[in-house]
């Protein structure tokens, strides 16, 4: 699912105009949407102002430099390319966003080999799920982290069996 390009919200709205024979494509949640229909009319297009207020939140952003490389969050748009390993932790808000906003997720969700065995499969949830108390534990989230410790006790006295 889309996001608002305004806002993080899930978008309902889905807006291709062509101006000047340029097409653009909005995607707006509903808060957002309202806004956009209700702006009145002027010499410059409902889309054209939701650009604008974009293009200004966006110069922050850009500004965003990596202390390694250089490299600023407006050279990795404009190339696609990022310069260095740390740029994943400085960029690594608005490259979330990015990929929420293209994939859906943030998280890789593949499909697992057919003749992979169950045990390696088991082993991998394991794994993912000792990172996730980890992170909960740090993060201070002990009601997770002790659903968690429980779902692992289970795991592993399945595999016990």
């Amino acid at each position: 699912m889309k996001k608002c390009e305004r806002c993080s919200k899930p978008s309902v709205l889905h807006i291709t105009e062509i101006r000047h024979g340029e097409v653009q494509a909005r995607h707006l949640c509903e808060s957002c949407a309202k806004e956009y229909l209700n702006q009145p009319v002027s010499a410059t297009s409902p889309s054209e102002a939701v650009a604008a207020s974009l293009a200004e939140t966006d110069d922050d952003v850009d500004d965003l430099t990596c202390p390694e490389c250089g490299m600023t969050f407006k050279e990795f748009r404009a190339n696609g390319r990022l310069g260095c390993a740390n740029d994943y932790q400085v960029f690594r808000g608005e490259l979330l966003s990015l990929l929420e906003n293209i994939h859906g997720e943030t998280q890789h969700v593949g499909k697992v080999p057919k003749r992979a065995p169950d045990a390696s499969q088991k082993q991998y949830r394991l794994i993912k799920l000792r990172s996730r108390l980890r992170a909960a534990v740090d993060d201070e989230q002990y009601e997770e982290a002790a659903r968690l410790r429980d779902e692992i006790s289970a795991l592993e006295a399945e595999s016990a069996d």
